[in-house]
Parts: C-alpha cells; sequence; structure tokens
C-alpha cells in the first residue's frame, strides 16, 4: 500500500477490523451458533484486545509521552467509558452483547437507540487505536488489526442474535453493524489525521484514553457474558487469547 496515503490507510484498516462485527452480525442473524460456542470467541477475544492493549497501546503510550500522560488518560479513558456505559445501561442497553435475554422491541422499544450507541460507544475507541498506530511512520499496527477483527466477530456475532431474538428487524440489526463498520473506518481515519501533528504527550494521553475505555468495555460488557456461559472455562479461554496476540506482537516485532 506504498502509494496510498496513510490517512487513507488508516481508514481501510479501520474498515477492516470494523468489518468483523459486520461478518458477525450475519454468522449471528443467519446460523444458530450455540451460545456457548459465542461465548468461549468472546473470551478469547477479550484475552486478544487485553493482551494488545498491555503489550502495544500502553508500551507505546509511555514510551512517546511518558508515565503522567500515560495514567491520565489511561483513567480517564476509563472514567468516560465507565459513565457513557452506566448512562446507556440505564436506558436499556445493558444486555447489547447478549446472544439472549435481551429486551425485546416490545417490551422496550426505547432500547433500540440505546442499543446502537452502545455498540459505537464500544467500537470507536478501538478503530482510534488503529488511526494512532500510524503516527509512528511505521504503518499500521498488525496487532491491534487483528486484536480488534477477532474481539469484534464475538460482538457482532452475540448482539445480532439477542436482536433478532429480541424481534428486531433484519434492517435495523443490519443498518446498526453497517453504521458502526463505516464509523470504524472514519473514526481510524481520524485518528491519524487529527493527531499527526500533535505533541507526544497528547498522542500518548489519547492512545492510553483509548486503552482505558477498551479495558472498561471488556470488564463491563464482553468478559461477564463470556464467563455466564463459559464458567469455569472462561479464564483459560482468555488467557490462550492473550497468548496467542502476544506472540503475533513478538514476532512482528
Amino acid at each position: 500500500m506504498g502509494g496510498i496515503p496513510l490517512w487513507l490507510q488508516a481508514g481501510f484498516w479501520g474498515l477492516v477490523a470494523g468489518g468483523a462485527l459486520l461478518l458477525g452480525a450475519a454468522a449471528g442473524y443467519h446460523l444458530k451458533v450455540p451460545q456457548r460456542l459465542i461465548a468461549a470467541v468472546m473470551a478469547f477475544g477479550s484475552g486478544v484486545l487485553i493482551s494488545a492493549l498491555s503489550f502495544e497501546l500502553m508500551e507505546h503510550a509511555f514510551h512517546t509521552g511518558g508515565f503522567a500522560s500515560t495514567a491520565t488518560g489511561f483513567l480517564g479513558g476509563a472514567a468516560v467509558y465507565t459513565a457513557a456505559n452506566w448512562w446507556l445501561s440505564h436506558r436499556g442497553a445493558r444486555h447489547r452483547k447478549r446472544s439472549g435475554k435481551q429486551p425485546s422491541a416490545k417490551e422496550n422499544g426505547g432500547s433500540g437507540m440505546a442499543i446502537a450507541i452502545g455498540a459505537l460507544l464500544d467500537g470507536i475507541p478501538e478503530s482510534i487505536v488503529i488511526g494512532l498506530s500510524m503516527l509512528g511512520g511505521q504503518g499500521v499496527s498488525m496487532v491491534a488489526v487483528a486484536a480488534i477483527f477477532l474481539s469484534n466477530i464475538p460482538e457482532g456475532l452475540s448482539s445480532a442474535a439477542g436482536m433478532k431474538a429480541a424481534g428486531r428487524s433484519s434492517r435495523y440489526i443490519f443498518g446498526i453493524w453497517g453504521g458502526i463498520t463505516l464509523a470504524s473506518g472514519v473514526a481510524a481515519l481520524l485518528g491519524y489525521s487529527v493527531f499527526r501533528h500533535f505533541p507526544p504527550q497528547v498522542v500518548a494521553a489519547t492512545t492510553a484514553v483509548a486503552a482505558g475505555a477498551v479495558l472498561a468495555m471488556l470488564v463491563d460488557t464482553m468478559i461477564p457474558e463470556a464467563f455466564e456461559e463459559t464458567h469455569d472455562f472462561a479464564g483459560l479461554i482468555t488467557v490462550t487469547g492473550f497468548l496467542a496476540a502476544y506472540a503475533l506482537s513478538k514476532l512482528g516485532a
């Protein structure tokens, strides 16, 4: 992709990672995937993301801007995500990643917009990370793209299955995930374009904000849903995902 402008490359990789949401949604809508398998893939994806934010995002943020910027951004990202997630949870989006037990459209019609905003809230920090990873001039972090892609598949799959069971229409379901896929590309593009002229401390803080939001999202939504079905195996599957991403980061080093 040498002849393609970097901002366009950032948008492309954001679309690739975000496209996994649409891929997972299609599988969740058209196939009868066992909830335990969905939960296992979700646990694996959680481990992949934890590894990526530990060894890619936080390390990059620390070496770019130092500890103060990194710590401030990390805590700030987690706090902002937690506050937004709390607000959305009280408006019907608490179980947006469940493959079952979502409130139906008739029971809670107002939850539809909250679910859509919640899904966007979960996906945007990850996509911004892709654009930020290109600021060093070394190209995109394939570990970050792979981690986000792998974690997005069970997210789309689980949510789409739950939305279908709750009586949501196919237009609604694929409208949400198609829109978030496009937003992922735009967020990655902006992550590169907006921050490329900023001081290292600002870039580091922004990277850490995204990392904090992602970790808070994992603990608040993905990991509880994974544990609910896999129970005693959730930890082992998550560790396997962590190890896979760690190995990928070392092979790419």
